[in-house]
């Protein structure tokens, strides 16, 4: 799966200019607008990947790409909404054991109500941080998910989605993607002082995405029984 990964943005004959293009887009990203076409292309690699097509897509019928990009914009923004409030109950909680704390007796600031808040504001912190990581675990395969069903319902398919990345596949994919994500992105990052490296910024957002993709799917059809062929 990692050679399949390393090699996917490079095969075919469109290579060149799918690299060119995606960096170019990448480079334009401060408008904005590019950012929704480079979604609407990971996408496609999701697709491509978890249907078995060795290459990869062509930056071609751009205006569904943008639709599809502004797709995987919104289920981003559902995942991001749930960590934002997630995120505001740890905090209203912390908020209130300080206040409690500081209006409590001098003695003893931890107790009452105010020690009760922040016992629950450290446990509820703590278990923001669990819940943030396994989200982070789960959201790719939300992703492949919903490229390879062509539908924003299917990012939320629950057992489905469970199904898929409890698995030995999609754990692999997973940890070969951030390993990736950190060794090759950084040194592209680095490279990106002197241009080139955005393009291998996108070559790296590529390979992640085609393990995502293809973990998904290979998992979730071992665990049903089908099979996938590359």
């Amino acid at each position: 799966m990692f050679a399949d990964a390393l090699s996917y943005p490079l095969d075919g004959d469109s290579w060149i200019r799918t690299i060119l293009i995606g960096g170019l887009l990448s480079l334009l990203t401060v408008f904005v607008i590019p950012i929704f076409f480079l979604q609407g292309y990971y996408v496609r690699v999701l697709r491509g990947a978890s249907h078995g097509d060795p290459e990869p897509p062509e930056f071609t019928d751009w205006g569904e790409m943008l639709v599809d990009g502004l797709k995987l914009f919104a289920v981003n923004l559902v995942v991001g909404l749930v960590v934002f409030v997630a995120m505001f109950v740890v905090a209203a909680i912390f908020g209130a054991g300080s206040l409690l704390s500081a209006g409590g007796p001098a003695a003893d600031p931890g107790s009452g109500a105010g020690g009760l808040f922040a016992i629950f504001g450290a446990v509820g912190f703590l278990l923001f941080v669990v819940f943030a990581l396994l989200l982070g675990y789960v959201a790719p395969g939300m992703f492949a998910n919903f490229a390879r069903e062509d539908s924003i319902a299917a990012a939320f398919d629950v057992s489905t989605i469970i199904a898929g990345v409890t698995t030995i596949e999609y754990l692999t994919a997973w940890v070969l993607a951030i390993v990736v994500a950190l060794v090759l992105g950084s040194i592209a990052s680095l490279l990106s002082i002197v241009v080139v490296g955005i393009f291998g910024i996108f070559y790296v957002q590529v390979v992640t995405y085609y393990l995502f993709g293809r973990g998904f799917a290979d998992g979730l059809a071992d665990k049903r029984g089908g099979s996938t062929t590359y």
